[in-house]
């Protein structure tokens, strides 16, 4: 099938788009340079990188679980969420005010199994909790309140800040969104009708041009887990103190 190796490109240019918008931010930990990314430009590019990634990470749930069944997806999202985990210790640890509490792998790997049983639902049914699931997110992040246990949902504490934030609502939504277009235009295709009726058992080279991003694509979680410590570390060796 011809479009996986589009599917690890386009993943690659987000991770091209994450390196960028983290070597600013890796800058500014540093006082090199000055940035916001809480609203204007960089706001948009952040929310639009981190959307590609989870819509994709949605799309390939469906093949994935084409080939490798529920399992996949349970052991899969358990070892994203476990990542996710770790992230948020050695945030706490090295950044405390602004840890990660519910970031992107915490988003992927627990949307991973709760969108198990969405796979055998009517197509419009998964469309309609797109939606929902959008709305309410958007809907929430408008809201404070005043205890934390929610937070990993999308009900934002007052005061609350992480460097990386990405909670259930709406992002379940755009998780969704991928894995409802792979099931559409896969069944349009005739190329499956449900999970696992048709096995995907070959995948086409990319072209020699676009090999650089695929490359990029299949490898998208181990650069996600040590390209912005290798960042720091680089910045560090040349003789530059973060400014916190």
């Amino acid at each position: 099938m011809s479009r996986l190796w589009k599917l690890d490109f386009c993943r690659g240019a987000a991770v091209i788009a994450m390196l960028a918008f983290n070597w600013q931010a890796a800058l500014d930990f540093f006082g090199l340079r000055s940035f916001d990314y809480s609203q204007g430009f960089w706001w948009w590019f952040a929310r639009a990188t981190v959307a590609a990634f989870v819509f994709i990470a949605g799309f390939s749930m469906w093949l994935a679980v084409e080939k490798h069944g529920n399992g996949w997806a349970i052991k899969r999202g358990v070892m994203l969420f476990t990542l996710g985990l770790a992230i948020t210790l050695a945030t706490w640890v090295f950044v405390r005010q602004s840890f990660v509490v519910f970031g992107v792998l915490h988003l992927i790997g627990l949307s991973t199994i709760i969108t198990i049983p969405f796979l055998k639902m009517p197509r419009n049914a998964v469309l309609l909790s797109v939606i929902a699931a959008i709305t309410a997110g958007v809907t929430l992040s408008t809201v404070t309140v005043g205890f934390p246990w929610l937070v990993w949902l999308g009900f934002i504490p007052a005061g609350f800040s992480s460097i990386d934030y990405e909670p259930l609502l709406p992002w379940f939504g755009v998780f969704l969104a991928g894995l409802w277009v792979a099931r559409v235009t896969l069944e349009r295709d005739g190329t499956s009708r449900t999970p696992r009726s048709t096995p995907i058992t070959s995948v086409s080279a990319s072209p020699a041009l676009a090999s650089p991003l695929c490359f990029l694509g299949r490898h998208s979680l181990a650069i996600y887990l040590i390209h912005q410590p290798l960042l720091v570390a680089a910045l560090a060796l040349f003789g530059f103190i973060p400014k916190f």
